[in-house]
């Protein structure tokens, strides 16, 4: 468990392969888009994701400093 409220597998963040990172989360795009802050956009073909505090807490300990 990540940070699952239901003590299951996601949501999560974890490293590909290719050193990106993936998000499990809930899609929010819609509540959400009309509130990024001024000096914040996304492509059309990018959603906004949301995870839990506790998720990215745990996910921490995982994340390279570089």
């Amino acid at each position: 468990m990540r940070g699952s409220h239901t003590n299951e597998t996601c949501p999560d963040l974890f490293e590909l392969s290719d050193g990106n990172f993936a998000v499990i989360g809930t899609e929010a795009t819609a509540e959400l888009d009309p509130h990024l802050p001024a000096d914040a956009a996304r492509a059309d073909y990018e959603r906004i994701v949301v995870i839990s505090r506790e998720t990215l807490i745990r996910a921490k300990k995982d994340i390279p400093d570089a």
